[in-house]
């Protein structure tokens, strides 16, 4: 069943502001073009996937423009819908979870956040389908990546967000997060606290409760092209060090600590 809005007041200024910003001449040729991997015909699929309809479809279409097919691309979008889940998925947990400590609370949000459970669900949603990328970032699995499509699936929340307004958004995303949220409790009780947190909070911990030193992050190096860049971290504890690649900083430093964590234990 499809939801839709039309309530205007439900719609930040901002967002009204955003909404009307006209599609960039190569963007509007790629919808028009029923050949392309996201025409408007596809949208309309995607729509139904999504189980909401657009007001304004430009903003389905934009938060699907990577950086590499234009530089009217999706990257605020990107901002703006991982605050988004964060909120709407902590206010669940809040709500539904009194039991559950802070600490408890965080780390289940961290879960249902974090890269890999935004992949799983871009997946079912097969947006790598729907994707607007350059040709080189096609040809070499830029739409079956796993980072390119959590982000995507962010963009797509904030584009929600946009066109419907935060009580919109939060009834589609709740949706879309129904089963995994659900089994939220059975997760707790089921499964070790630490395996909720991310590997840098776990280093840290361990760390702490040895009174051994912190450890140090430092970024070695940026290589690729703008849209495709690859940073390489160290994880320095003492004399030992680990180093990882990823496609955020904040990704490399979580798989370095990973491998230190592997190291020391």
């Amino acid at each position: 069943m499809k939801i839709f809005y039309s309530n205007p007041q439900a719609t930040p200024t901002t967002a009204k502001k955003a909404a009307t910003k006209p599609l960039n001449k190569s963007l509007n040729n790629h919808l028009n073009n029923p050949s392309q991997n996201a025409s408007k015909k596809t949208l309309n699929t995607l729509e139904n996937i999504l189980g909401y309809t657009f007001k304004n479809p430009s903003l389905l279409a934009q938060s699907l423009v990577h950086r590499s097919f234009s530089r009217s691309h999706n990257e605020r979008f990107e901002f703006l819908g991982d605050g988004l889940l964060n909120f709407i998925i902590a206010e669940y947990l809040y709500l539904n979870l009194p039991e559950l400590e802070e600490g408890t609370l965080s780390n289940l949000r961290a879960h249902f956040v974090c890269e890999e459970m935004l992949h799983e669900i871009a997946l079912e949603l097969n947006l790598g389908e729907h994707l607007i990328l350059g040709l080189g970032e096609r040809k070499t699995g830029g739409a079956a990546r796993a980072s390119l499509l959590a982000d995507a699936l962010e963009a797509i929340c904030a584009a929600i967000y946009q066109d419907a307004g935060f009580e919109g958004a939060k009834l589609v995303i709740l949706s879309i997060f129904k089963d995994r949220l659900n089994s939220a409790q059975d997760v707790e009780l089921r499964e070790d606290q630490h395996n909720f947190k991310d590997a840098k909070s776990r280093l840290q911990e361990h760390l702490q409760s040895r009174k051994k030193p912190l450890p140090l992050y430092e970024l070695l190096s940026i290589d690729g092209k703008d849209h495709e860049q690859y940073f390489k971290i160290a994880c320095i504890v003492g004399k030992q060090q680990t180093t990882a690649i990823g496609t955020s900083r904040k990704r490399a430093e979580r798989e370095a600590a990973t491998l230190m964590l592997e190291k020391i234990l």
